[in-house]
């Protein structure tokens, strides 16, 4: 069977790169977060003091962007791949709530966007892939085989989020986090630039009363539905 290019996109904490990752480890394909990817520019603008007055400098970053390098590599002691920025791993990094506060303003600027697109789409270039994020099906992979799109309740996906990362940081609160998934909804479906939406061909799982178990189960079986013929 053909390798083929799975394109997973939905809002923040709905799920979406748990799913890809438990469908790359089932089909042995290669995931690839491209929100990471967003993420690791985040982390960047802050460690280069890029973000003044709550506003990315847009002037300098751009100006900046060829001097900044991601790449994924397998960690066979995590089953999955590190991020890497300039050469040096940051996957922990950009986990912190300060990076996830900025992301979506880095993610709206034009040049961002098609610099981390050209990347994303020479990953993909071979087939069995699944790569998620928010542009995944409509932007990087248009003629993707199979499209997802995850979504969830705001309040589950705020719980979900808290739960994740109140033992790393005691001090946050479900309703910063609630406030904070809100902000970056509205962001990522108004921006002018490759907005989050629902491909018209993508497959909508609602998984707010799923399990992990029952998620892949479901996907798989539309996948298994999709493949016959390819």
């Amino acid at each position: 069977m053909k390798k083929l290019t799975i394109a997973i996109d939905g809002f923040s904490s709905c799920g979406k790169s748990t799913l890809a990752k438990d469908l790359a480890k089932e089909l042995n394909y290669i995931f690839v977060d491209s929100g990471a990817m967003y993420r690791g520019i985040a982390y960047y603008v802050l460690q280069n003091k890029l973000f003044i007055n709550g506003e990315p400098d847009k002037i300098t970053l751009i100006n900046k962007l060829d001097e900044i390098t991601l790449a994924f590599e397998y960690n066979p002691e995590k089953f999955e791949s590190d991020l890497l920025l300039n050469g040096i791993i940051i996957s922990n990094e950009i986990r912190k709530p300060e990076v996830a506060a900025i992301v979506s303003k880095i993610a709206v600027l034009k040049e961002v966007r098609t610099k981390l697109v050209k990347t994303q789409q020479k990953l993909g270039e071979l087939g069995g892939i699944i790569m998620d994020g928010r542009d995944i099906g409509t932007v990087v992979f248009p003629f993707a085989d199979i499209k997802f799109f995850v979504t969830a309740d705001p309040t589950i996906r705020a719980e979900r989020r808290y739960k994740e990362l109140i033992l790393k940081d005691p001090t946050l609160t479900l309703a910063a986090i609630k406030a904070n998934l809100d902000e970056r909804d509205f962001l990522d479906t108004t921006r002018e630039i490759s907005p989050l939406k629902k491909a018209n061909d993508a497959i909508e799982i609602d998984n707010s009363n799923l399990s992990r178990e029952a998620q892949l189960a479901f996907a798989l079986k539309l996948i298994k539905q999709r493949t016959i013929g390819l």
